[in-house]
């Protein structure tokens, strides 16, 4: 009877079988295909090169071609036929200038007048003439090649012409007008031959000389120069803009660079050392005509060279305008000019400049600006800093000033316009953090702005729907402002136009129309404190990256003028050198003003506002700590200084919400403390380690308000602070061991009373049995104790015992818990004596005491008895042991430790598996102990 198959079994067996056939059907298809790229003629290929991805792969050109093994190495051919003309032409014609020089150099005076001229004619005729006929026969590269000899033999004529027809003619003047010549008859030959790409650069070289040469022949002053250096730069700028062919351009670039940057050094250097404000106008003439060239060359450049070309006309307009009233003015004043002239620069946001190009002239001012702030630092770090001096001689007597009391050497009288150029910032700064939509308002004006060539104004849906790049794909670079939440829909808000829908949008402002704002859109552009752009990886054009909100552009205003106004009155006091105690005084001020706005600001919770508060703290802090050094010349300084710091802080803590400015304000006011009770005992004439205990006040104080405050976050950075003052404490003990011993008892107390609250248990507990033990080892070492077990024994005995009835009561205990602390207090001063006595009896009991511990240890599987009572008896085993082992040492040869080493290296390598399965053995049985 035929068996008929589960229809399971079947399926699959009928999918293995259409699989089989799939794999057959695959096989023969790539056979076959094999077979047809056999039979087909090679085509050319280009010289093979370095591709590992293709190993293996079919050849280029040839689906299906059978595919190399790996290892194939195709057969070398021969260089490329253009490769090789290019480098026969270089060789050549690199021969023929060589060949053409020597002629000039060494040959020429063989030969006669006419001879000389007529050879150097009809050679250099020839290698302009013969570009023309070989570009119409094709040959490019030779034309190219023969177009370069060309130029050196026209360089050989006018070296010639001057060497021969002309020699007594001044260098300078000659080469100025042979550039000029040669630089026209190359631009005349690169223009009539388009295809030749060399003519015009070489033009282009050949014009950067004749007016600086002719001026310097002419023997002109630096202004004259000056304006060479610019008539130049602005020929290049115009070849750059309009100019033929690439190369041309490039080389205009780079060679307008340069002479521009030649031409604004000399004016900036006539500028700045002009001896009166009319000596300055005229080399502020040159650098407003450079300011202007370059706006101009904005007006019309890419983006990046509009942007360059606005900062470089932006730097070129202050130091031309501000050079006028700086040369006017002391040395010292200077910096007002130039810093007015930077700030006046702002104004371009109202002018109908190019958006790029006033964004430039935006990045100079701040350049100004960002400079003439870079010079206030130095006084700044001295006024901060300078006060640690006092630290080597502390209440010495109150100085005479307040730049006696900074020990600096910086010239202060020229600083005397810094705290003005701080303030002027500072309230720029304010205004701009107080009237934050006038500002944001005018930044919108100006990226809404339209470049040149848009193609249209800047509103949303001109474009296609969501084009990236597009007027209304709401990038700023495209021509509309960033608007957040749009994601460059058309019919979106436009930043110049809030609430009003692009034309075109209909039914604007529907829900879910094209042309209503997208959902979650606050209306509002990022500068204006509307939400940021769309990340970068979202998708969308560039502009559309993230960028700050405008609560945190505002916030970066605020704390900017918080810490410029609060570095101007720092630096204000040292340039008039106010009294000491007025120094001091207004220090104080500003930390209490500083804390205000801190304590003001926090807990707010809004976006971007933290910035003020947080750079207020910490200008606080920094205020803090140099006002505290600045008091310590006197003794009633310090006092007054710390007290009213303390309270401070204090204060703010308590007006401060619940977070980590609460902890900062709590934790200054611990320091202040502290700082308070150190003084007191200098103040009592205690020596150091008679004032640590005093020192123990504050971190008593910090328990208590630590069990006041509870879960408070303060809490914990509050202790904290307070056990770095009682470790300050202990190190002042160290000198004299019975105070260290009462120093290190009271922070066990101090310990203890914290271990009282639940959750500092873990660690305070501990922490006071052992600050209790060592207090009792300093005491007994004190006392020069030479039997301590007298002393611990009594205390070893109860807790033995205490902790035996704990363990019946609990047999989950740890034996850490109930024997360590009772074992350690005997084993460990013993053990310590032990090392030191030179007598047999104490080490013979101690080693037989720790091995009768490590066998009930071993007995009963108790942890703490087995590692204690191994550690002492081997330690005690090792001190005994020692003379005998150096002595044995000793006596054997050199060479038999190293081998000993060795031996056990090798046995230990291999047995290494069976060791490792040992020590995981051991540490399981240690782990599994109580």
């Amino acid at each position: 009877m035929e068996h008929v198959p589960p229809p399971a079994e079947e399926l699959a067996r009928l999918d293995r079988e259409l699989a089989e056939l799939d794999a057959r059907r695959a096989q023969l298809l790539t056979r076959r295909a094999w077979l047809l790229a056999a039979l087909r003629p090679p085509a050319p290929t280009a010289a093979p090169g370095w591709n590992p991805s293709a190993w293996g792969a079919p050849a280029p050109g040839h689906p299906g071609a059978p595919a190399q093994p790996w290892g194939h190495v195709p057969p070398k051919q021969a260089s490329a036929p253009r490769s090789a003309q290019n480098v026969l032409l270089t060789l050549g014609g690199l021969l023929l200038t060589v060949a053409a020089i020597a002629f000039t150099l060494v040959s020429w005076g063989s030969m006669g007048i006419g001879g000389r001229s007529a050879v150097l004619a009809a050679v250099t005729v020839g290698a302009l003439a013969a570009p023309a006929v070989l570009l119409r026969r094709g040959l490019t590269a030779t034309a190219e090649a023969l177009a370069a000899l060309a130029l050196v033999l026209t360089l050989l004529d006018a070296y010639a012409v001057h060497a021969v027809a002309a020699p007594d003619t001044d260098g300078l003047g000659f080469t100025a007008v042979a550039a000029a010549v040669l630089a026209a008859l190359w631009t005349a030959y690169g223009l009539a031959l388009g295809k030749l790409r060399l003519p015009l650069p070489a033009a282009v070289v050949l014009a950067q000389w004749p007016l600086l040469f002719g001026a310097w022949a002419a023997g002109a002053p630096a202004l004259v120069v000056g304006w060479a250096l610019l008539a130049t730069a602005v020929l290049d700028g115009a070849i750059a803009l309009w100019g033929k062919g690439t190369g041309a351009r490039v080389t205009a670039c780079v060679g307008g660079s340069v002479m521009a940057f030649s031409a604004l050094m000399v004016g900036l250097t006539l500028s700045v050392t002009a001896s009166g404000p009319l000596a300055a106008l005229a080399p502020g003439a040159l650098l407003l005509t450079a300011a202007a060239a370059a706006l101009a060359g904005a007006w019309r450049a890419p983006r990046g060279f509009a942007r360059a070309g606005g900062v470089v006309a932006g730097l070129a307009s202050v130091a031309a305008v501000g050079g006028v009233p700086a040369a006017a003015v002391p040395e010292d004043w200077a910096v007002l000019a130039y810093l007015s002239a930077g700030l006046a620069l702002t104004a371009v946001v109202r002018t109908r400049l190019p958006r790029n190009a006033a964004i430039g002239a935006l990045v100079a001012s701040a350049a100004v600006v960002a400079g003439a702030l870079a010079g206030a630092l130095p006084g700044l770090a001295a006024v901060l800093l300078g006060p640690v001096t006092l630290l080597s001689d502390v209440w010495a007597g109150s100085p005479e000033g307040f730049r006696a009391a900074l020990g600096s050497t910086l010239p202060w009288t020229g600083l005397a316009a810094t705290p003005v150029v701080l303030a002027v910032s500072a309230g720029l700064l304010g205004s701009a953090y107080r009237w934050w939509p006038s500002p944001a308002r005018i930044a919108a004006s100006l990226i809404a702005r339209e470049e040149p060539g848009s193609g249209g104004a800047a509103a949303y849906g001109a474009g296609p729907a969501g084009s990236a790049g597009a007027p209304g794909a709401g990038t700023p670079e495209a021509g509309g402002a960033a608007v957040p939440g749009t994601g460059g829909k058309p019919g979106a808000e436009t930043a110049g136009t809030v609430g009003t829908p692009a034309p075109g949008a209909s039914g604007a402002g529907a829900p879910g129309t094209p042309g209503a704002a997208a959902p979650g859109a606050s209306g509002e552009p990022w500068y204006a404190g509307g939400r940021a752009g769309a990340a970068w990886f979202a998708g969308g054009a560039p502009a559309a990256r993230r960028r700050p909100s405008g609560a945190a552009l505002r916030g970066a205003a605020g704390a900017g003028a918080a810490v410029l106004g609060w570095g101007a009155l720092l630096l204000a006091g040292a340039v008039l050198d106010v009294p000491y105690a007025v120094a001091v005084a207004g220090e104080t001020a500003l930390v209490a003003g500083l804390l205000a706005l801190a304590a003001r600001g926090t807990g707010s919770g809004r976006e971007g506002s933290a910035a003020v508060p947080v750079t207020a703290l910490v200008a606080a802090l920094a205020g803090a700590v140099s006002a505290g050094l600045l008091s310590l010349a006197s003794e009633g300084a310090s006092y007054a200084v710390f007290g009213a710091l303390a309270a401070l802080f204090a204060g703010a803590a308590v007006r401060a919400g619940a977070g980590v400015e609460r902890a900062v304000f709590a934790v200054a006011a611990t320091v202040g403390c502290t700082v308070l009770t150190g003084f007191a005992g200098r103040s009592l004439g205690l020596a150091p380690h008679e004032a640590a205990p005093l020192m123990l006040l504050v971190p008593a104080l910090t328990v208590l308000f630590g069990a006041r405050l509870r879960r408070n976050p303060a809490a914990l950075p509050v202790e904290l602070t307070g056990a770095l003052g009682a470790l300050v404490a202990v190190g002042l003990a160290v000198p004299d061991a019975p105070f260290l011993a009462l120093v290190l008892a009271l922070c066990g107390v101090l310990a203890a009373g914290a271990a009282v609250r639940p959750e500092r248990r873990p660690v305070a507990a501990y922490l006071a049995a052992a600050l209790f033990v060592l207090a009792t080892w300093v005491r007994l070492a004190a006392s020069e104790v030479s039997f301590p077990e007298a002393y611990t024994l009594p205390v070893t005995a109860p807790a033995l015992v205490v902790g035996f009835l704990r363990r019946r009561k609990d047999p989950e205990t740890s034996s850490w818990t109930a024997y360590g602390p009772g074992l350690a207090a005997t084993l460990l001063p013993s053990l310590a004596v032990a090392w030191t006595d030179p007598d047999w009896q104490r080490p013979l009991l101690l080693g037989v005491s720790a091995l009768v511990i490590t066998l009930l240890g071993a007995r009963y599987r108790l942890q703490a008895l087995l590692l204690l009572g191994g550690a002492v008896l081997a330690l005690v085993g090792l001190h005994e042991l020692a003379p005998y082992v150096v002595q044995v040492a000793g006596a054997l040869p050199r060479w038999l430790p190293p081998a000993l080493a060795g031996l056990l290296l090798l046995v230990v390598g291999a047995t290494y598996e069976q060791r490792l399965r040992d020590a995981r053995r051991l540490k399981d049985a240690l782990g599994r102990m109580r």
